[in-house]
């Protein structure tokens, strides 16, 4: 049985264990702040499991008049929202183990020069969970604090955004941040392969890749990656598993990501849209850009400094700043939603049953 690390002092080990134990409990602590407030809250009864208001009108809901309406007209509620994200969480746990048993496999601990490594497929489908959780629950939050804020009259210039959704220049300007935000996302997750593979040790320089743009064809498609005869795995397998591959895959993304990000600031200062944007929009996209150009410096130091663990948890860390700033940028542009808008109406009807009662009396 070959020794793995044997030169490794206690005081090391400690230090390693620390960060392993640490993330397991802050996920299993994160879970249960989740899941059991929301169990008492259902049996108490307090996430309503459906919504009606009878009288109300498609209208007033903000749908299409085409379509008849039932009456009393059913509306959606947090509580398979909450429960999917309930499920995300539990799927990460299950991820988490499934990634670390990939790096106890038997032939790492008995072959001579091996180093214990996880699946970067693994690895990338557990961030990538952990940023769909993360999205789901930002995203979700900032919808209902916004939508609360307005059925209550304390968020101001929804209406002026309503009408302003309804120009062509604000709808292209929203459908390029949700482009923009799933670039983000595939750009993160591209950081796994890297990070799984080791490939940000391959070309440790910036823009060239050994003295050009982009390495040999031949390297980028290697045929040793292929494991079916008919080389029909040649492509997917070296973008995937390549590390010289998959560092340049992540360049792309990453240099695509920025120039998105600078193409909706500038958008949002052109004066056909930068006077119907609101001010919290505007804020948001020169917020997307400035973190952007944090992040871009972040990789390209860390890259060049051969991949310190400060710089790449740094790294690490700007991804999910920049991805934190382009979610608050679309909910930003979101219209209230129905449960919004009955909340509304239902405070308005009470408020005139009350003054109604008050000029009987």
């Amino acid at each position: 049985m070959l020794s793995l690390n044997h030169r490794i002092t206690i005081e090391e080990f400690k230090q390693i264990f620390f960060w392993e134990y640490a993330h397991r409990v802050l996920g299993r602590i994160i879970g249960l702040a989740f899941v059991l407030p929301l169990a008492y809250f259902i049996v108490r009864k307090r996430v309503p499991r459906s919504m009606f208001l009878p009288g109300l009108t498609r209208s007033q809901l903000g749908l299409p008049a085409s379509a008849p309406a039932p009456n009393p007209l059913p509306l959606p509620t947090l509580t398979p929202y909450l429960g999917g994200l309930a499920l995300l969480i539990g799927a990460q746990g299950a991820l988490g183990w499934y990634m670390v048993k990939s790096g106890l496999a038997e032939s790492l601990l008995t072959t001579p020069g091996a180093v214990p490594r996880v699946s970067q497929y693994r690895l990338a489908a557990h961030l990538g969970c952990a940023l769909a959780l993360y999205v789901g629950m930002l995203g979700g939050g900032i919808a209902v604090i916004r939508d609360w804020n307005w059925a209550h009259g304390k968020a101001k210039g929804i209406e002026a955004l309503e009408k302003a959704l309804q120009n062509n220049a604000v709808k292209v300007f929203k459908a390029r941040v949700g482009v923009l935000g799933a670039l983000v996302f595939l750009t993160a997750l591209s950081g796994a392969f890297v990070a799984g593979l080791d490939a940000g040790l391959v070309y440790n320089e910036f823009p060239t890749m050994g003295g050009r743009l982009a390495p040999p064809r031949a390297e980028l498609m290697n045929p040793a990656y292929a494991q079916k005869e008919d080389k029909s795995d040649l492509w997917w397998r070296n973008m995937l598993e390549n590390p010289s591959t998959v560092q340049f895959n992540h360049r792309v993304l990453a240099v695509t990501t920025y120039l998105s990000t600078a193409l909706v600031f500038a958008h949002s200062r052109r004066s056909a849209v930068r006077q119907l944007l609101p001010a919290q929009t505007k804020r948001l996209a020169a917020l997307a850009f400035g973190l952007a150009n944090i992040q871009v410096a972040l990789g390209i130091t860390t890259l060049l400094y051969l991949v310190p663990v400060p710089l790449a948890a740094s790294h690490q860390a700007g991804s999910v700043a920049l991805l934190t700033a382009v979610v608050a940028l679309a909910a930003s542009l979101r219209k209230p939603g129905r449960a919004a808008r009955f909340w509304k109406l239902t405070t308005q009807r009470n408020q005139n049953t009350s003054f109604v009662k008050a000029s009987q009396l």
